[in-house]
């Protein structure tokens, strides 16, 4: 029987071969797709296992805005539900994942910051 696989919308260092490889042991296939109603910011990372990993100090986090004229650009990965578990280990305490329509009509897994606009 084969993995069911499900889709995980990144716009940071989970599009990264390198990072691909430490948490999920492959490269992902993907395509790229839009997220609306939110903006990019950074956020300062102090867990050395994933500044290690991903090489870089300051991550980008989404912010819910709301406004469907806020749109960040990424990635929609096909990965196994084992796979977003372990996406949710590489992710820091500050990132909250989340089911969200993407601008292609699929509805995917994002990790953005804990609160979300009115409404959703």
């Amino acid at each position: 029987m084969a993995d069911q696989s499900v889709v995980l919308f990144s716009y940071g260092t989970l599009r990264q071969r390198e990072v691909q490889l430490a948490v999920f042991g492959r490269e992902l296939s993907g395509t790229p797709d839009r997220l609306p109603g939110y903006r990019l910011s950074l956020l300062e990372i102090t867990d050395p296992h994933v500044v290690e990993v991903s090489g870089a100090t300051h991550h980008p986090i989404l912010e819910a805005t709301g406004d469907p004229a806020d749109v960040v650009e990424g990635t929609a990965l096909r990965v196994t539900e084992d796979e977003l578990t372990a996406a949710d280990a590489y992710e820091v305490d500050d990132y909250e994942r989340a089911l969200v329509p993407l601008a292609s009509g699929l509805r995917g897994w994002v990790y953005a910051a804990h609160h979300r606009p009115a409404g959703t």
